[in-house]
């Protein structure tokens, strides 16, 4: 797997993708290479995992681009249209535990993808089709720099985690 430093004097579309695209990367990379145990493991006394977060970043991913940004229906989505929301709001990090390692790879991969392919080329003043709860409606620039935020924090948890389960430090 390879990172590819953000440009250093490009457009703001390009700077704010190629900066989410770094992240991405960084999480699969602390991914990388590890079994279900791997992914499994969790630092007291938090219950993250590895797994976790990758399902979970593609259930991001998805939300804020297919479901906000471009209105498609929360139930078309899998695999978060048929998840048991009511019964676990964590559902996509609990369920996780259960699922196949390159799986979970693959879904954050497609989840990254369809964002990439959903916002080429779009304005970065573009609103969401879907507005919250409240009526609030996103930009695109918003919603690019919050999934970097999220993907960022997230990155750090992956750090450390990954230490724990193998010794791996570093990017």
């Amino acid at each position: 797997m390879t990172r590819t430093d953000p440009h250093p004097a490009s457009d703001e579309h390009r700077s704010l993708n190629e900066f989410l695209d770094f992240q991405r990367e960084t999480l699969l990379i602390k991914a990388e290479g590890l079994d279900r145990a791997g992914l499994n493991l969790a630092v007291a006394p938090s219950t993250l995992t590895l797994g976790g977060l990758l399902k979970h970043l593609a259930f991001v991913e998805d939300r804020w681009i297919q479901s906000r940004f471009l209105g498609r229906s929360d139930d078309e989505l899998e695999p978060w249209g048929s998840a048991p929301w009511h019964d676990d709001r964590d559902w996509e990090f609990t369920s996780a535990a259960g699922d196949d390692p390159d799986e979970l790879r693959g879904l954050y991969r497609s989840a990254c993808e369809r964002s990439r392919r959903a916002t080429a080329g779009r304005g970065l003043d573009e609103l969401v089709a879907s507005p919250g709860r409240d009526g609030e409606l996103w930009s695109l620039r918003w919603i690019l720099l919050h999934l970097i935020e999220e993907t960022a924090r997230h990155c750090g948890h992956a750090d450390l985690i990954r230490e724990a389960v193998d010794g791996t430090v570093g990017e």
